[in-house]
């Protein structure tokens, strides 16, 4: 008797985030056939250039897929799976003393001597946990990710592991999943890197060289730890800007001048914008000679500033931001508001960007007030506002959005770069600032082959955003396709100046 499987199909359906109503389920069709694709334009990411211009094969699929990829690793661990079961090494080399596992967890702490768990091991407890993804933009973007990129047609399962993981990773050891190949195949027409101000942009030099490569990736100057000079790190941070820009930052504007060259080191090697991550958005500037006096002190040690006026010098340096933007003309882009390693213990055993970053509350109106009534009509200058707080969409980014010709709406970011929520922003920008003085969409992520499958969910919700608008006749659908063609092209480029 042949035997049946009993797995459950992989098989997105092709109306996903459709409305269920006909008639703006078939507009929503429409609009998305008009741009399903077209090419990748990806302003903001995390994807490192040397992994393109070496263009190596993947080591496995746990290393490429899950490890690296912080939206994976948070809910695994929020399901009591310890970071050192998905390839996260141990820094501390000490046991987790009060972090024991939950009763009848299958999962231990690993010791410092073990070796990292093997890539099949990783892959094994995915599966395992595969339904706690369940309704999350994670399992979306997984299921669309498997299915249409490595030809999976049966969900995750303990049953299905192994065969699943020796699939991939006999397509990972082939020429066609290499990742020059996959940049290719995914449609990329460009994609921006996030670099430090220190980087030597190498692999951007070599991708820029080379014939052979005829997609466009570009770095984005980051310069977070400069803003905060009661961190442990400023004092390094600032010696090594100093010591790659060839310019003494023993005072502060030797900071703002060797930050200035390196822009512009950056800029020659194809940069358009900056990024910046900072609690809040405040944006009061000080005297010359009050910022100098607390970068003079901070430079003792971090207990030479007190808390008050380490929060000062970075509202002056967040001014100084926007100031050099509007002369070098790269675009500013603000992500504030996010709690960066909210559990100690975790950071130390296993570092930054291991899933325990959370939301703050969001303002702008009131603290980028300073920056903008200096910049916010400048010519040329584009400050794209982002926020993990969606209540400020309508009551603070829409507005200022449609007042100033410097401000632009970022798309939902990180906790809320999901379907329902990209519908939610949309409503709430467009009323105040239509959709040109959006950012297109964002897909921030260091997993490389989730791109298409994040570029796509943000498409079909689009369109079936722009259906809602036709079916109630507010845009005609001639209107709706040429909006959702904008929006995956002109808009991203325009705002990003690419």
């Amino acid at each position: 008797m042949t035997q049946l499987s009993t797995a459950t199909p992989l098989a997105p359906h092709p109306d996903r985030l459709f409305a269920a109503d006909p008639g703006a389920r078939a507009v929503a069709r429409t609009v998305y056939d008009a741009v399903k694709d077209a090419p990748i334009i990806s302003p903001h990411g995390h994807v490192d250039a040397s992994l393109i211009a070496d263009d190596q094969p993947f080591e496995d699929p746990a290393s490429l897929l899950i490890t690296p990829d912080h939206y994976v690793l948070r809910l695994l661990h929020a399901n009591g799976v310890g970071l050192e079961a998905l390839g996260r090494v141990d820094l501390s080399g000490t046991r987790p003393g009060s972090q024991a596992r939950p009763a009848g967890s299958a999962h231990r702490w690993r010791d410092a001597a073990e070796p990292t768990p093997p890539g099949r091991s990783v892959w094994r407890t995915l599966a395992e946990h595969w339904d706690d993804f369940l309704g999350t933009p994670v399992r979306y973007w997984f299921e669309t990710e498997l299915h249409d990129v490595f030809g999976l047609t049966e969900q995750p399962s303990a049953a299905n592991a192994d065969a699943q993981y020796d699939h991939i990773a006999d397509l990972l050891a082939s020429p066609a999943f290499r990742p020059r190949a996959l940049f290719d195949a995914f449609g990329i027409e460009v994609l921006a890197t996030t670099d430090a101000p220190t980087a030597d942009l190498a692999a951007h030099a070599r991708l820029a060289a080379d014939p052979t490569f005829t997609g466009r990736v570009v770095p984005t100057f980051r310069a977070d730890a400069v803003f905060d000079p009661s961190g442990s790190d400023w004092r390094h941070v600032v010696a090594s800007i100093g010591e790659a820009a060839g310019i003494d930052t023993g005072t502060h504007d030797g900071l703002l001048a060797a930050l200035r060259a390196r822009r512009q080191y950056f800029i020659q090697h194809g940069a358009t914008a900056t990024d910046t991550g900072v609690l809040d958005a405040g944006s009061a500037p000080l005297s010359a000679s009050e910022r100098s006096r607390i970068h003079e002190a901070a430079l003792s040690g971090p207990e030479g500033v007190t808390a008050a006026e380490a929060v000062a010098y970075r509202h002056d340096m967040l001014y100084r931001w926007a100031e050099m933007s509007v002369e070098d003309g790269l675009v500013m882009q603000l992500h504030p508001g996010v709690y960066r390693n909210h559990h100690a213990p975790t950071l130390e055993r296993f570092g930054p960007d291991t899933g325990h970053d959370l939301p703050a509350v969001g303002s702008f109106t009131e603290p980028l007030r300073p920056l903008l009534e200096s910049f916010g009509t400048a010519p040329g200058f584009h400050l794209v506002l982002f926020t993990v707080d969606e209540t400020v969409f309508s009551r603070e980014i829409g507005p200022l959005a449609g007042f100033y010709p410097a401000v632009y709406a970022g798309a939902p970011w990180w906790f809320i770069d999901t379907p329902a929520a990209i519908g939610r922003y949309r409503a709430a920008i467009t009323d105040s600032a239509s959709f040109t003085k959006t950012s297109g969409f964002i897909d921030d992520t260091r997993a490389y082959c989730s791109i298409p499958a994040r570029h796509d969910m943000a498409r079909r919700a689009d369109a079936a955003y722009l259906a809602s608008l036709v079916v109630t006749h507010e845009l005609s659908e001639e209107d709706a396709v040429r909006t959702a063609r904008r929006i995956v092209s002109d808009i991203p480029k325009a705002t990003f100046k690419l």
